[in-house]
């Protein structure tokens, strides 16, 4: 079969045409091998690093020994627990789980044949929470095989598991506030991108920086629609998940609206420095979702930031979205702890002011 040689030309027009410019082979070569090793190293559904806090008397040797073979087993850490509450540590984020032991102390309920432990856990994540149950089952039994307590008809070392925030472990529950930020993040940084990139490409941007308007005064003004627009598209987004997915929402709308107004001008000031860098809007949207896969994928959406490599961690604790899905998972599960509220969203307004800076700077260049 003989091929058709207009057809032919055309294929090889456009192979070189996209080879041509040689952004094209970072996003065609080297996006895709880094997308994956990030994606590999990130998903990991092994659990570590768990922050493990316990509540007994001092004298409570047996339970002292329980609680150190947790800490030995290499998945839990010693939580910074502060005061003698334990749902204030798991509300406000400083342990993912509480060990407590019975009134009187283990050692006297072990004595006793009825030492029951009591196990809070965080609900709010819902794969972290199925792995500590198991952790904590099968580390209990090896507590009582090993310490030899003699066998009865009834277990005499038991564990009592209390889920908070989602006792049922639904999968909404976790999944949902994630999948807000992600919405609000995709639109805010491909919409601004591709809007400005646009008026690039159609001359108009030549003409407003032409005209008298200072680089601030034109930067603000293409700027602030954007974030206008994402904050009325919250509440849309927030009632859907509020009245579709039953997802709870116990906190203040107050801590919610600072919080999302703190991460849209943060995606923003993204989306104007990605249309500074993009010479076209095809350009801007491939841009802004080399940003967003990682930046999702390091949100902790599904999988905990603190399973992730050290390398990793460090680029996530620089990752706007990480700290908005702590902050909607606390707000709308746990009600909202206000010192993890004031630390998050100050991080994510410094966040906004550095990418706002780096935009401005990188605007002016542009300029000259």
């Amino acid at each position: 079969m003989k091929a058709n040689p207009i057809l032919l030309g055309f294929v090889r027009k456009e192979i070189v045409q996209t080879l041509r410019d040689k952004r094209s082979w970072f996003v065609l070569f080297l996006a895709p091998v880094l997308q994956l090793i990030l994606f590999g190293m990130a998903v990991n559904t092994e659990m570590k690093d768990i922050k493990l806090g316990a509540v007994y008397a001092p004298g409570d040797v047996f339970c002292r020994r329980v609680v150190e073979r947790f800490y030995s087993s290499q998945w839990f850490v010693p939580a910074d627990g502060k005061g003698t509450d334990p749902f204030d540590w798991i509300r406000s984020g400083r342990a993912d789980a509480v060990i407590v032991a019975p009134p009187g102390g283990l050692t006297q309920a072990v004595g006793r044949d009825r030492g029951k432990l009591q196990l809070l856990i965080n609900g709010s994540n819902v794969l972290k929470c199925q792995s500590i149950e198991n952790y904590a089952t099968a580390i209990l039994a090896q507590a009582a095989a090993q310490e030899k307590i003699r066998p009865r008809p009834q277990p005499v070392l038991e564990l009592s598991t209390r889920v908070l925030y989602n006792p049922q472990l639904d999968s909404a529950f976790f999944m949902v506030p994630g999948v807000v930020c992600n919405i609000l993040g995709i639109l805010t940084i491909v919409l601004t991108s591709a809007g400005l990139t646009r008026e690039k490409e159609e001359g108009t941007f030549e003409t407003l920086i032409a005209s008298p308007a200072r680089p601030w005064e034109i930067l603000l003004g293409k700027s602030v629609p954007y974030v206008l627009l994402a904050m009325l598209d919250g509440p849309a987004v927030l009632a859907t998940s509020l009245l579709v997915f039953q997802v709870p929402m116990r906190g203040s709308y107050l801590e919610l609206m600072v919080s999302g107004f703190a991460f849209v001008v943060t995606n923003v000031a993204i989306g104007v420095l990605i249309s500074t860098i993009a010479k076209n809007q095809q350009q801007a949207v491939l841009a802004g979702f080399l940003f967003l896969f990682p930046a999702i994928t390091l949100s902790g959406l599904g999988f905990p930031v603190e399973n992730m490599p050290l390398i990793l961690r460090v680029a996530a604790y620089l990752n706007p979205f990480k700290y908005f899905v702590d902050l909607l998972r606390n707000i709308m599960l746990k009600g909202g702890d206000f010192g993890l509220f004031t630390t998050d969203t100050l991080i994510l307004f410094l966040l906004g002011t550095a990418a706002v800076l780096f935009t401005f700077a990188r605007f002016r260049r542009t300029l000259n």
